[in-house]
């Protein structure tokens, strides 16, 4: 029997099959897409190489051929996803770098093809919260008549010595800045966070994550740090500047963070992987349905739901 009103398949926490299925009535995949956009902290505008963590891809290894068209890479992804789940519908996903780093017809040019795709059922954006101004999110909320739009907003950390480390090039203040003009209007919003961070305790990253839990948002993407060739961060590792979280450290960290944040909240992704023949560190990052099921026995054992520690605090 299923006790958690936010799963079909007894986890413990607000599951984005969940959400998907609730909402849509059938299975929804992401189509990740490369829309060939940078970012201010790689072109120069606010920094050079990006973030220290960050593949020659912007985060976009599972995004498609770049040398394909938006069109293209669609319909070869969403063919090969409707070869496994036939009924399929899709969310247009433009995952590579800064999606909103450009000019506004940059971004309609982008999108617009989709909005016209019956099997589409809406567009994500992976986007930061410096790269953000009204027109554009204006657009984006305009545009929410025909699509459904979701933005990917990066964060990874609060900490402001952590973003500074990893070459963010923006502030926490920032962060809020931006997420507050997207709930203006009305845009629904999944903050990504990364575990195992440098130089970051378990108690720094519980903080971000309580925090994470307090804000206006949606969904939330948990990550954990892991070491790509030809990134800064490799060097550092190799330098044993840092040492990354074992698994079960992980494992019961994120069984901890779950607890502080609010069982309406979806969580969107408990881990991430490298491509593995780019992965340096740690290996067991690969095997992420082993640690989805290990986050889910360790809930059960602890008899532990998200969001229950939240329940429990009592306002002064």
């Amino acid at each position: 029997m299923n006790q958690f009103p936010y799963s079909f398949d007894n986890k413990r926490y607000h599951t984005y099959n969940y959400f998907l299925k609730n909402k849509y009535h059938q299975k929804v995949a992401k189509v990740a897409l490369n829309a060939d956009f940078t970012c201010p902290n790689r072109d120069g505008t606010k920094g050079y190489g990006g973030c220290i963590f960050c593949s020659a891809s912007g985060s976009g290894d599972y995004a498609g051929d770049i040398h394909d068209s938006l069109e293209q890479q669609f319909a070869k992804i969403s063919s090969m996803m409707q070869s496994k789940w036939p009924q399929c519908a899709f969310i247009a996903y433009f995952q590579a770098n800064t999606n909103t780093y450009g000019p506004l017809d940059k971004i309609q040019k982008m999108i617009e093809p989709f909005l016209e795709k019956e099997n589409v059922k809406g567009i994500a954006l992976a986007t930061r919260p410096d790269c953000l101004d009204e027109q554009t999110v204006q657009y984006l909320s305009q545009i929410q008549s025909k699509k459904d739009i979701y933005i990917e907003l990066g964060l990874q950390t609060i900490h402001e010595q952590t973003s500074k480390l990893i070459n963010r090039g923006h502030t926490y203040q920032e962060f809020l800045d931006g997420l507050a003009l997207l709930r203006k209007y009305h845009l629904d919003v999944c903050v990504h966070i990364i575990n195992g961070l440098p130089n970051e305790t378990k108690e720094m990253m519980l903080e971000t994550a309580k925090t994470v839990g307090q804000l206006d948002i949606q969904a939330v993407k948990i990550h954990m740090l892991y070491v790509i060739k030809n990134t800064r961060l490799e060097k550092m590792y190799s330098q044993h500047e840092f040492s990354l979280l074992s698994r079960q450290e992980y494992i019961d960290l994120v069984v901890e963070q779950l607890r502080y944040i609010p069982e309406h909240i979806v969580i969107e992704r408990l881990t991430g992987d490298g491509k593995a023949d780019d992965l340096i560190a740690p290996l067991w990052s690969v095997k992420k349905v082993t640690i989805i099921n290990d986050i889910d026995k360790k809930m059960k054992e602890l008899d532990i739901y998200q969001g229950d520690l939240v329940k429990k605090q009592v306002p002064v």
